[in-house]
């Protein structure tokens, strides 16, 4: 459960779009690296009491290391502008019956002025979206797809099984002005676009966002168990099933890596041989990059050979690819592995960027 603490910011140290990062001070002298949200809490000053959720930072938990603020209990921020008692501002409640959910204008809902173009939308019109089930695929996808089609517009549909606010992504900040747009979908939130569901989602990249191409994974902070089944990324199969239901031509980025020291991850990982051989039940189109090392490619190809039934597996030449990742906004980084370190994660979903965007023509 909750693991409450408060404190006084003593610094405003780096910030990024949606997010501050923070110092607070505690009462027993200890100090906190903490995030806050605009958006949510307002602005924290120097000096401000700050009410933090510290819980997964004394634990050591995964992706970031933050207490988060909770609230700024003695100067909270106004209230929004719109009249409080109408749906004409939007009535999509997200990170639902918490106790800081947001109220946002869905992207198809009657206020929204996208409401008419969505209406009857029921198709994606052939459009390929590449599916990966880490954040941390996402700007070497992007980096494949820009080294063949530097023009295409391409959207990110960010799911619910990471990190729910967009905002705390310094990867999708660093990113802007590279996306045609960002729709956060399920519970996830703040984008530029908000939808319901992974469907209606899709239908807002395509018929809003104008996108040739779109890219779904899930936020920073993939949960695991060790187990089979209990991983967010399995969340990767059932987008499949959705973008094929609308017209879409599934395109999987795998997690292949040969430096990952748990071996339910090398090779091919697990989580991918889960979500598309138990859990995706429309074909997709699987990619693996030429010119990976022979044994992990010999490893790579066993393990995706019972897949082959449903699933179309295909190889893409790498050429050009490490310097397009290298070339990337943004730094690329995997369970605290970069670029070098974990070479063969990245090149297959550049590998998948680049495949996709092969598919525009």
């Amino acid at each position: 459960m909750v693991r409450w603490r408060s404190g006084t910011v003593t610094a405003v140290r780096r910030r990024w779009a949606g997010a501050v990062e923070l110092d607070v001070d505690l009462p027993d002298g200890a100090r906190m690296r903490a995030l806050a949200y605009p958006a949510l809490v307002g602005e924290p000053e120097p000096g401000d009491r700050v009410l933090l959720n510290a819980g997964a930072l004394l634990m050591g938990l995964g992706t970031g290391g933050y207490a988060l603020v909770v609230a700024l209990p003695d100067r909270l921020p106004p209230d929004p502008p719109q009249a409080g008692d109408s749906r004409d501002a939007g009535h999509l409640v997200k990170a639902r019956y918490t106790p800081l959910q947001p109220i946002l204008l869905g992207v198809d809902e009657e206020a929204s002025p996208h409401h008419d173009r969505l209406a009857a939308a029921d198709s994606v019109d052939g459009m390929p979206v590449v599916t990966a089930d880490l954040h941390s695929a996402l700007p070497a996808i992007l980096a494949g797809v820009r080294a063949d089609a530097p023009d295409a517009r391409v959207a990110y549909v960010l799911t619910d099984g990471g990190a729910l606010p967009a905002w705390f992504s310094r990867t999708l900040a660093g990113l802007s002005g590279h996306l045609a747009g960002t729709v956060s979908v399920g519970q996830a939130f703040g984008g530029d676009l908000e939808a319901s569901t992974l469907h209606s989602g899709l239908l807002a990249a395509r018929h809003v966002l104008d996108a040739d191409l779109t890219i779904v994974a899930q936020g920073p902070g993939n949960l695991g168990t060790g187990t089979r089944w209990g991983f967010s990324g399995v969340a990767v199969g059932e987008a499949v099933n959705a973008i094929a239901t609308l017209g879409g031509r599934p395109v999987g980025s795998l997690r292949i890596s040969d430096a990952d020291a748990r071996p339910r991850h090398r090779g091919v990982s697990h989580h991918s041989l889960t979500a598309y051989g138990r859990v995706a039940l429309a074909p997709a189109e699987l990619v693996v990059p030429d010119g990976l090392d022979p044994g992990l490619a010999a490893e790579v190809t066993a393990a995706l050979t019972p897949l082959a039934d449903r699933h179309r597996i295909v190889t893409v030449p790498a050429d050009g690819l490490d310097a397009a990742l290298r070339a990337t906004p943004v730094g690329l980084s995997t369970m605290g592995r970069g670029l070098d370190a974990d070479h063969a994660y990245f090149l297959a979903a550049a590998a998948a960027g680049r495949y996709a965007a092969g598919l525009l023509n």
